[in-house]
């Protein structure tokens, strides 16, 4: 079975939210990075970049969210066109969430929520660019049901993880009307709902 190691975080639940689309059984393990359990000598056996998701299938160990939903895609057959330009479209966007959206959302959070100094600059500067990513997907949404086209692939699961999480760097999706009926769209999904659910159940209670 698929072991996945995981936590309430952006990138894990983009796993989970494949997993469950896919109809693919996993046993899920919680690596709490609130206590900094993904630099335990275990697990960076697995992940020497200390970090999660890491999917684990028979002997395949896999890192980087984005590298394992295309190996889930192709392991199970869908979610991501077998070629053409409508496969090229899912890759841009895959390749648009790893190098501008990820880290502009993720760098206004940290600046805005984890620095240990504040630092205005650093925080404006990556909160514009996050917003000004926003707008750019409204604008594609308006012409097209999904991020990648009009069909739901793997890269409306990438962009999903932190548009579900753009409380941590405090956007919100009020002026982008596009962009909210497709995430509305996307949380309707049953599969979406489980994933959340389970990735949810790893954070302790007390």
């Amino acid at each position: 079975m698929i072991e996945v190691y995981a936590f309430a975080t952006p990138n894990s639940v983009k796993v989970l939210v494949a997993l469950e689309e896919l109809g693919l059984a996993y046993d899920l393990k919680a690596v709490n990075v609130r206590k900094g359990e993904q630099r335990e000598e275990a697990f960076l056996s697995l992940n020497p970049n200390g970090k999660v998701p890491v999917l684990v299938d028979d002997s395949l160990v896999l890192t980087e969210s984005a590298a394992i939903l295309v190996y889930l895609a192709e392991k199970a057959g869908r979610f991501l066109p077998t070629s053409g330009a409508a496969r090229a479209r899912v890759f841009e966007q895959l390749f648009f969430h790893a190098s501008a959206l990820s880290p502009a959302f993720g760098n206004a959070g940290f600046f805005k929520r984890s620095s240990p100094e504040p630092q205005p600059i650093a925080e404006a500067r990556f909160t514009a660019e996050a917003e000004r990513i926003l707008g750019l997907l409204d604008n594609k949404l308006s012409t097209q049901a999904f991020v990648a086209g009009n069909e739901f692939t793997i890269a409306d699961i990438a962009h999903f993880g932190w548009l579900w999480r753009r409380q941590f760097p405090g956007l919100t999706l009020d002026s982008h009307h596009n962009l909210s009926r497709w995430y509305e769209a996307v949380m309707a999904r049953p599969a979406i709902q489980r994933a959340i659910a389970r990735v949810e159940s790893l954070v302790p209670t007390a």
